[in-house]
């Protein structure tokens, strides 16, 4: 991979982590545009492994508040007392929330590396989901802050982040809505979404980096890799405060309708034989 190419592709992916969008399947429409094999292991693990540098800026972002989360599930577990902290609470929510996506990770790993990888999936996902989005923005109450997340709504908002693992859905996207259909205020969602994909991410991404490191070698190269990680965590910085803000005071639909122009454009160019599925 040449060196401009993985700068763009690390740009694609620190815009893309943290917004609604899908950044796999963005990441994935890139590279067939650049003329990868997406079908690839080394570029299948590469999309994996770059999203280290987004997931980097995550935590250094909220470095306070993982310090805060940290020091409160020693303290739950060292005291009956400390179990009561609501640090303690959202650690818990933290650990078993990212329980779910990794069980089916592991699981559907051949699935999501074959059949899943395809245009047609990524553009078709890119629609779809705009549905649950809007009706999760429909139905949100929002009366539900940080402190009143609970360990039931870790698991469901766990789960709704798996879904995440077809590309094309967006693992913000899935959380997000999951949060707002379950009540709870857009900027919590949001940033729950943000913690949850830390443990989630960060695993995906460094299992990628030892499994695949063979594949990596010989159809990416590391330098590449390097850079795209770079990139990825400088533009991904950027983007989540700028997240953070946006949601404050705009819904999610401000997203379907870039979502649904970009799948009807890939329909598009896979109808037209521009690009191939795969």
């Amino acid at each position: 991979m040449d060196i401009w190419q993985a700068v763009l592709l690390g740009i694609v992916e620190g815009l893309t982590e943290f917004l609604p969008v899908s950044s796999t399947g963005h990441l994935t429409i890139t590279e067939k545009l650049l003329g990868l094999r997406i079908d690839d292991p080394g570029v299948t693990a590469y999309t994996a492994v770059i999203q280290i540098g987004a997931i980097a800026a995550a935590i250094i972002y909220f470095r306070r508040d993982i310090v805060r989360f940290v020091m409160g599930f020693v303290r739950g577990v060292a005291s009956a007392e400390g179990r009561q902290s609501a640090d303690w609470r959202m650690a818990l929510n933290v650990i078993v929330g990212s329980i779910p996506i990794g069980v089916a990770g592991l699981v559907a790993k051949p699935l999501i590396e074959g059949p899943l990888r395809s245009m047609w999936v990524v553009a078709n996902m890119l629609i779809a989901w705009c549905l649950v989005m809007v009706f999760a923005e429909y139905r949100a109450t929002q009366k539900r802050a940080e402190g009143d997340v609970t360990l039931k709504d870790a698991v469901i908002i766990g789960a709704a982040q798996s879904i995440a693992l077809v590309p094309g859905v967006s693992r913000s996207g899935a959380t997000i809505s999951a949060g707002l259909l379950l009540g709870i205020d857009r900027v919590t969602a949001t940033r729950l979404s943000f913690f949850l994909g830390i443990p989630a991410l960060t695993a995906a991404g460094l299992l990628e980096a030892v499994s695949q490191a063979d594949h990596i070698s010989a159809t990416i190269g590391w330098t590449a890799t390097g850079v795209g990680i770079a990139v990825s965590f400088l533009v991904g910085y950027a983007s989540i405060a700028w997240l953070l803000k946006f949601v404050a005071n705009h819904s999610l639909v401000s997203f379907v309708w870039y979502r649904v122009l970009a799948g009807l454009a890939v329909i598009g160019l896979l109808a037209a034989g521009v690009i191939s599925a795969s």
